[in-house]
């Protein structure tokens, strides 16, 4: 031991030498350093001062060096303590082998804790799945709560519809009456001709009667003056051929008085014949100043309010939609913002896709979201109601009254006149307007819309529609009689159609031809009922040009040469002919188009969500019928698509949901999706 203590002692001081001369070292490098900066021309008084620092410095380090040897003499105190820490620690060793035992024991209950651990985790998600089940219980009743509620409320429509159905009935009963008084009226006017014509053979009678007297008269007096020489033997006989001509000439003045009464009341008759047979056919109009366009020339309500309106001068396609969400919260209406993009894009792809229409059940907000949305966007709002009575296109337009001489136009034939620049010079220009056909399929679409549809298909592109060849296609032409030029109307792409639909027992389903050109949003029941607490003020009224509209509007070719949309679009293709309902380049184009112009935003996916929402809007809709047992396969494989590629769990596990309401029935019949 001693000998190690002397070693260390003698290392010891070795490492303290050999730091001081490292110290030495770096204060003479430092010191180097110091004066080659200096310079040359330094004062010598600097010089001084530096030595003076240094040689204090010396002392210093002096004075450290002698601590550390008085430290070092402390070193062989310091062995001794590390001696007994050895031996502690040869005793924790020890100690710590003794504990294994106890520590196995920590391990066991460890992998206890966590076979517990995991056994809660299969328990809590077991309560999970009952607790999820009897939130689908508690939903069915408060849905079937609803139903209740509901068929309450539809049954009291149906009495209140019962009585206007009266009302309507006792109203065709006075039109009956009138059209059976419109005949009468055609008869008495041809007994009235009849009755003329035997006035005028009684005239010619009476002509020729007059005629014979005259000749009568004549003769007379001829042989009057043949027999001057028997004056006195006849002048009896000529007082009696006297009085007879007198009462005859009395006859004829009384002849000639009713003939012409009788030809003044012709004259008039005549020219009643004449102004009705002119009224029925349409040719009269321009002699009697009447214009059979008076009404149609008219502008509607809906027009002279949008005239009104200050024009934005510059707004962004975010900006808009920001007011219409805006516009939502004041109204107390609460919709998410995948609805109103879903519907903004719908209308902005009015050239491939000719409407939109929001179905479901009553009391889900399918009127006010367009109705708010125009309001927002600084759109004209026309809100048509369809009558179940509807069966044909003048239902829309109007028709031409026979009996007044003139075209009887509704509301939504003024407003598309009032924005149709091409036909008409005193239009206005650079407007939009929504029209929404509400209710419509409580008569059939295909018999009062389906001409109007053809004619927004047939629309050329925007930058055609000033050439008449190409868009005399589209153009509605006005039936009016015997106008040398009948009224053209062309529904311009400054035009938005939107419709609602219920689904109950009194309406009618969209054809297919409908359900392909239209991208339809169908609204889920609610799982909550939401406040409808206003928040927030309404947004000034300003009018959105139509070529600001323009400009959002963005044609395929933006996004044709995307892979990942045309491998998606083309999963789409076969998915569908896997359930053999395949659809053609119309539809494809229109899916790639939504895709184009679906709203730019922050925390959307573009691509994805577009095609989510198509998926929603064009495929599954045509799926309705289908038998869930034969196509399970192709259902499963959608719904794969709908949540792996497309990334949308929602839809997806609506679609599970349709499917399991399926169960009773066996055809699948698309409910709509809650967001």
């Amino acid at each position: 031991m001693p000998t190690i203590d002397t070693t260390m002692v003698v290392f010891v001081i070795g490492a303290a030498l050999a730091l001081l001369a490292v110290v030495q070292f770096m204060l003479a490098m430092k010191h180097d350093k110091a004066v080659a900066a200096a310079g040359p021309i330094e004062e010598l008084a600097t010089y001084d001062a530096r030595l003076a620092q240094k040689k204090d410095l010396l002392v210093d380090l002096e004075e450290e060096l002698e601590k550390r040897r008085q430290n070092i003499a402390t070193i062989a105190d310091v062995q001794v303590e590390v001696d007994a820490l050895v031996r502690q620690r040869e005793n924790l060793l020890t100690e710590w082998a003794t504990l294994e035992e106890k520590r196995q024991e920590v391990t066991t209950v460890r992998e206890d804790m966590e076979a517990a651990m995991v056994e809660r985790q299969s328990l809590e998600a077991e309560l999970s799945e009952k607790r999820q089940e009897y939130l689908t219980v508690q939903e069915r009743l408060e849905r079937a709560e609803q139903l209740v509620h509901q068929t309450a409320a539809l049954t009291k429509e149906k009495e209140e519809l019962d009585a206007i159905v009266g009302q309507l009935r006792d109203e065709g009963r006075r039109l009956q009456d009138a059209e059976l008084r419109v005949v009468e009226l055609q008869s008495q006017a041809t007994e009235l001709e009849t009755k003329l014509a035997l006035l005028q053979g009684r005239i010619s009678q009476k002509e020729s009667e007059i005629g014979e007297v005259d000749a009568r008269v004549t003769a007379e007096r001829e042989a009057l003056a043949q027999s001057q020489v028997q004056l006195s033997k006849v002048t009896a006989d000529i007082a009696s051929q006297d009085s007879e001509v007198r009462r005859q000439k009395g006859e004829v003045s009384a002849l000639e008085e009713k003939r012409g009464m009788l030809e003044a009341r012709l004259a008039v008759l005549v020219e009643e014949i004449a102004r009705k047979e002119g009224q029925a056919s349409g040719s009269s109009n321009t002699s009697t100043g009447v214009d059979p366009l008076k009404e149609l020339k008219e502008k509607p309500p809906v027009i002279l309010e949008l005239e009104k309106w200050v024009e934005h001068s510059q707004i962004s396609e975010a900006e808009a939609l920001k007011n219409v969400e805006n516009r939502f919260k004041a109204s107390g209406l609460d919709y998410p913002q995948r609805i109103l993009r879903a519907f903004h894009t719908a209308m902005k792809v009015n050239e491939s896709t000719q409407m939109a229409v929001l179905a479901g059940i009553s009391g889900t907000g399918k009127s006010q979201l367009p109705r708010q949305y125009a309001a927002g966007m600084g759109i004209g709002f026309l809100q048509v109601p369809v009558q179940p009575r509807w069966d044909s296109p003048q239902d829309l337009m109007g028709f031409y009254n026979y009996i007044e001489g003139r075209f009887r136009p509704t509301d939504m034939a003024r407003a598309l006149w009032s924005l149709d620049p091409l036909n008409n010079s005193e239009a206005v220009s650079d407007r939009m307007m929504m029209i929404l056909l509400d209710e419509m399929n409580l008569a059939r679409v295909e018999y009062y819309f389906s001409d109007f549809l053809s004619r927004l298909e047939s629309r050329p592109h925007l930058d055609l529609v000033g050439d008449f060849n190409q868009r005399k296609d589209a153009e509605i032409e006005l039936e009016i009689p015997k106008l040398e030029r009948s009224p053209r109307i062309f529904p311009g792409y400054n035009l938005l159609f939107a419709g609602t639909m219920n689904e109950d027992e009194s309406t009618q389903s969209l054809s297919d031809k409908v359900v392909d050109r239209a991208n339809i949003l169908r609204f889920a029941a609610p799982k909550s009922i939401k406040s409808g607490k206003a928040e927030g003020s309404f947004p000034e009224m300003k009018a959105l040009p139509q070529h600001t509209w323009n400009g959002w509007v963005r044609p395929i070719s933006d996004i044709e040469r995307d892979q990942d949309v045309t491998k998606k679009v083309a999963q789409m293709v076969e998915l569908m002919k896997g359930f053999k309902s395949p659809f053609g380049h119309r539809l494809g184009r229109a899916i790639m188009a939504y895709v184009a112009n679906y709203p730019q935003l922050e925390g959307a996916d573009p691509i994805r969500n577009a095609l989510a929402d198509q998926v929603e809007m064009r495929l599954l809709p045509k799926l309705r019928g289908v038998e869930v047992d034969v196509m399970e396969p192709q259902f499963s494989a959608l719904r794969n698509f709908v949540e792996r590629d497309l990334g949308d769990g929602v839809l997806a596990e609506a679609i599970s949901e349709a499917l399991q309401h399926a169960e009773s029935t066996g055809q699948f019949v698309w409910t709509g999706v809650t967001r």
